[in-house]
């Protein structure tokens, strides 16, 4: 995160670390079974997460039986980690991937959720490859938006509000999961082989307050100006009021890869 702006859109997520935890879905089960039949980690193996925020995938990982160093820069979210952490034996310690300095080069597994676009392309193969065990690996992942076919039309109406108040985006709406591009290609160029890549697709429900705190989490509208982010959070409610479950069901996608440096 060598560009200031980058860098503060990143540490903007400090400022949702009492709501990260609840707010950010769980990521799958079938996910944790994968990564750890793919990197070969049996229990006991010296993990290193990058970007850990409040523990959604230390914890998971910390409750299989494996030993984490956890690296978080927002120390708000960090003391998170900590705190969700206590019992397990896990270190959280408050830095960016960047700047901390690593003690010992033996890690079975160097892993990011939801983290990796954060951390500088010129420092990050060469550094994960550095402090992995002879045999051990890198695994990314992380959870996004997912729009099948057949998606729920909120979406579709509260894109228009996102519209008109500035903060739309283009192309929207993105690529099904089953059409997403194959990330495997960028890490052979930095001299990854790639073991697998497997994507998950869930859908979860939401209400009006429980889309909101999601929303809450996401560093493009913790930043979004106060009367902007008034304005839609009211739409959402009042597109939701017109349901008579009051319910959106927003699909959210996975897509995990495991390397190792070839």
């Amino acid at each position: 995160m060598n560009n200031p702006a980058h860098r503060d859109l990143a540490l903007a997520f400090n400022q949702a670390a009492t709501g990260y935890q609840t707010g950010r879905p769980d990521y799958p089960d079938e996910l944790f079974s994968e990564l750890i039949t793919a990197a070969r980690l049996s229990p006991g193996d010296q993990l290193l997460e990058i970007g850990c925020g409040p523990g959604k995938a230390t914890v998971p990982m910390a409750g299989r039986g494996f030993r984490i160093t956890a690296l978080e820069p927002g120390p708000e979210l960090a003391e998170q980690a900590r705190i969700n952490l206590t019992g397990t034996p896990s270190e959280v310690i408050t830095t960016t991937f960047e700047d901390w300095q690593p003690d010992r080069h033996d890690y079975a597994l160097v892993y990011a959720a939801t983290a990796w676009h954060w951390v500088d392309d010129q420092v990050r193969w060469s550094k994960v490859a550095a402090i992995l065990a002879e045999g051990g690996h890198l695994a990314v992942f992380g959870a996004g938006h997912a729009l099948p076919e057949g998606f729920d039309p909120f979406f579709a109406e509260i894109q228009q509000v996102y519209n008109e108040i500035g903060e739309g985006v283009e192309d929207w709406p993105p690529p099904p999961p089953d059409q997403l591009p194959d990330p495997s290609p960028t890490y052979l160029e930095h001299g990854y082989a790639v073991d697998t890549v497997r994507r998950f697709v869930w859908p979860l429900s939401y209400d009006a307050d429980s889309y909101i705190a999601l929303l809450d989490t996401f560093s493009g509208h913790i930043r979004m100006p106060a009367d902007k982010r008034d304005h839609l959070y009211s739409e959402v409610r009042r597109l939701l009021a017109q349901r008579p479950d009051g319910l959106l069901t927003r699909h959210w996608v996975a897509t995990l890869i495991v390397a190792h440096p070839a």
